[in-house]
């Protein structure tokens, strides 16, 4: 039976139970305390205050002493007098004083200044002032004159403790920048590159919830079972249920697997710990194993725990195959952390949730049960997940009567959770540029055509020649995919350069799209072909504008026949992808699985489909040539317009 750290009574005890990771008593060190808390830095600061002015005072005693032959000015004019000088060192101080050091020809009886006698061929004394007429009464009795400039204790004190007091500073600035790196968890010295970077976070710490997570409530019924199998294993055990060791959590960015992760430290019971993939491997080598080590030994000591890895692909790469070889250190590091999810030595109540957007770069030994038992993949919202999301992020925004929310989620399809915080708060920057205290409909409006258009460039110059050109281009997309069965609705059009285009024609789907017929396919590379046929007919001539239009188009017919199998003549069968990802484990060397003729008659094929469309679209614009001058004109008129005014200028 595991145990468990729960039955503690009061809010008091849990808090005790979420300690800094790393604050064992392996390694106490001199003069710390625990943690980060004053009792533990009051010492060591005592310590050096305590040895800077010993030192100090050390050093004030010895110059202070003087020197052990320092002798009176009256003796000294007695041995100059009796010419037993042959040398002088003079040591000058700023205040103009000196101190004479001087060498006798033989050593004889000394006064000294303390009263007492000494016999010596060396003595020094203390004057007042050093005149230049004594350096000449010094020389013209053939004495040797040597000058030096004098120094005082303070700054004997500081050239001799100048390089530790530097010494000292790096020290501390290191210390500072890893306590910054690790949250002043662990970073007791410079040298613990192994420890782990793990951060234990509370309840206490996260205000975050699943109340605060919408769109993925089976993930969350999920997790919560998962945090459950720890607070009250027996509930499982009993029917011989067993803890999974790992949860995978798959999906786009920005569909709220962080966020997950932020919910259970906020609800779970159980000691937590937060790391990033990124955080293990650097460039030491048999750094990234040993921190899986110590990261899986404090989890060990705080089980029944939940150890929470973002971004493992980082560290959880395919090994070996691919361009470029392999990455021993990182390869190394998975290895450790393959061992330490199900070795020899396993941990039974220790669960390791990690998530990430590129599950088909993992190892598949990462991947299998044993390691990873749940895979839980969390996908864009449907319509109603995005009304659920739209809800807690406009809950304390003040919002205007016009605004529905049902209807924002209806027209934005494929939009993640991210996507919508962002539109929330890009109408909300709207409303209050323009000093509004309230957001409108027509702010997130707003807010929605820039995150799918981009922004305005209306400073932008361009001639008019060039805004003709790309009002029919623009034009003809509209009126193609008007009149083309299947296709998208128009949600807007514009000649107004936004992002890196200088027209854009918005689509908005009714409704999500999960799978997509041979219809609607074709109706994309129709009305994609659109803006290149206005061009001609109108023209006679065709531009650059269309480059990426026929990029697309032609993608989209390639993977109609070499993919989804929807080529009379080829059938039903796939004939490979050349899109493989040679660095991230895949083949380098992609060999065809299919004769010449097999490819011939694929290009055939792709071609017969962009020309049949082609000629759709001409057909279309042909016919409607009419409508396709009043669009143009109006767009050049008014530079963008809304689906209710492009009916209105095509029925008139």
């Amino acid at each position: 039976m595991s145990k468990n750290p729960v039955k503690r009574s009061g809010r008091e005890a849990l808090r005790n139970k979420f300690q800094p990771v790393g604050d064992d008593d392996r390694n106490p060190g001199w003069f710390q305390g625990k943690g980060d808390s004053p009792q533990g830095k009051f010492p060591r600061i005592i310590f050096v205050m305590m040895f800077g002015l010993l030192m100090l005072f050390a050093v004030q005693r010895y110059f202070a002493s003087g020197d052990s032959s320092e002798i009176t000015y009256n003796e000294y004019k007695s041995v100059l007098s009796r010419s037993l000088v042959t040398e002088i060192t003079v040591k000058t101080f700023e205040d103009k004083s000196a101190i004479l050091s001087g060498k006798l020809g033989a050593p004889i009886q000394l006064q000294l200044a303390n009263g007492a006698t000494l016999q010596s061929n060396r003595f020094s004394v203390r004057i007042p002032s050093f005149p230049l007429e004594q350096a000449d009464l010094l020389a013209d009795k053939g004495i040797r004159i040597k000058v030096e400039e004098g120094t005082t204790p303070l700054s004997t004190f500081f050239v001799l403790f100048a390089p530790w007091l530097i010494f000292g500073l790096i020290y501390f600035f290191l210390m500072r920048k890893m306590n910054g790196q690790n949250g002043g968890a662990q970073a007791k010295n410079i040298f613990s590159f192994s420890k782990s970077r793990a951060k234990l976070v509370s309840e206490f710490d996260v205000k975050v919830t699943f109340k605060d997570v919408a769109g993925v409530d089976e993930a969350i019924e999920e997790l919560q079972e998962t945090v459950e199998f720890l607070t009250n294993p027996e509930k499982f055990q009993k029917v011989g249920g067993k803890i999974p060791k790992g949860v995978l959590l798959l999906g786009p960015p920005g569909t709220g697997k962080t966020l997950l992760a932020k919910a259970i430290a906020g609800e779970a019971k159980v000691p937590f710990f937060s790391i990033s993939g990124a955080d293990f491997v650097e460039m030491f080598v048999g750094v990234g194993a040993a921190r899986v080590r110590d990261l899986f030994e404090q989890a060990k000591k705080n089980s029944p725990c939940i150890v929470f890895i973002d971004e493992i692909d980082a560290v959880g790469r395919s090994r070996g195959a691919g361009l470029g070889g392999g990455h021993d250190e990182r390869e190394q590091t998975l290895n450790q952390l393959l061992v330490e999810m199900d070795g020899f030595t396993t941990n039974e109540n220790v669960i390791l949730i990690a998530a990430t957007n590129r599950p088909d770069v993992l190892d598949t030994a990462l991947l299998r049960p044993g390691r990873f038992d749940r895979q839980i993949t969390i996908d864009k919202p449907d319509i109603r997940g995005r009304e659920a999301i739209l809800n807690i992020h406009t809950k304390n925004t003040p919002l205007d009567e016009s605004v529905d929310i049902n209807v924002i989620a209806k027209s934005s399809p494929g939009f993640s959770g991210a996507d919508l915080a962002n539109l929330v708060n890009e109408a909300a920057l709207l409303a209050s540029r323009n000093n509004q205290e309230r957001l409108t409909a027509e702010n997130f409006e707003q807010a929605r055509d820039k995150i799918l258009m981009g922004t305005e460039r209306k400073s932008m110059f361009i001639s008019d020649e060039q805004k003709k050109l790309t009002a029919y281009h623009e034009a003809g997309h509209v009126l193609v995919s008007m009149f083309t069965k299947g296709s998208d609705p128009i949600h807007k059009v514009t000649i107004i350069p936004r992002g890196r285009s200088l027209g854009l024609t918005a689509y908005l789907p009714l409704e999500d799209r999960y799978t997509h017929n041979r219809e609607y396919l074709l109706a994309m590379i129709t009305y994609a072909l659109g803006g290149r046929v206005a061009e001609e007919l109108t023209f006679n001539e065709v531009s650059t504008g269309a480059a990426n239009d026929i990029e697309k188009a032609t993608d989209i017919a390639r993977r109609m026949v070499r993919q989804w199998g929807m080529s009379d003549k080829l059938g039903p069968i796939n004939y490979g992808d050349s899109h493989k990802e040679v660095f991230l484990g895949k083949d380098y060397s992609h060999i065809r699985e299919y004769s010449e003729e097999t490819a011939l008659q694929i290009d055939i094929e792709v071609r017969t489909i962009i020309m049949e469309c082609m000629e759709n679209a001409r057909t279309i614009l042909t016919e409607k040539s009419d409508a396709l001058q009043k669009l143009a004109i109006a767009l050049i008129e008014k530079e963008s317009l809304n689906a209710m005014e492009i009916k209105e200028i095509i029925i008139t």
